[in-house]
């Protein structure tokens, strides 16, 4: 089994940064990937970002490609996004997601921490 627990949610202006966090514990070790996701209100869920076991590998949404920035401490088990220059439509619930590895499904998610951007 596996946890995730997300935080670092909140209220932002347009223009302003957060930075999301996810804590991974359970089974997990640093073989992993790890993907954020997010939902709008009345709209599904969708693919943000990825990144990859060791970090070395970095996939974004072209809506936040140059804005957002994931990053991993396998030391800590955490993954970051740092969300700069968020925009109204940045808003949503923000979910981290587990998977083993590329081939396989993102089958443990975050319980999800809210952001919503103000214009």
């Amino acid at each position: 089994q596996v946890q995730l627990v997300e935080s670092g949610g909140g209220l932002a202006q347009a223009g302003d940064s957060l930075r999301l966090s996810c804590a991974v514990s359970g089974r997990a070790s640093s073989s992993y990937h790890l993907g954020w996701f997010r939902q709008a209100p009345g709209k599904e869920r969708e693919f943000v970002a990825r990144i990859t076991r060791n970090g070395g590998s970095t996939y974004y949404a072209d809506s936040v490609k140059g804005r957002f920035t994931i990053s991993r401490d396998n030391a800590q088990n955490t993954v970051y996004l740092q969300m700069n220059s968020l925009k109204p439509e940045d808003t949503g619930v923000y979910y981290c997601a587990f998977r083993w590895g590329p081939s396989s499904s993102y089958d443990y998610w975050g319980q999800g921490t809210q952001v919503t951007v103000s214009s």
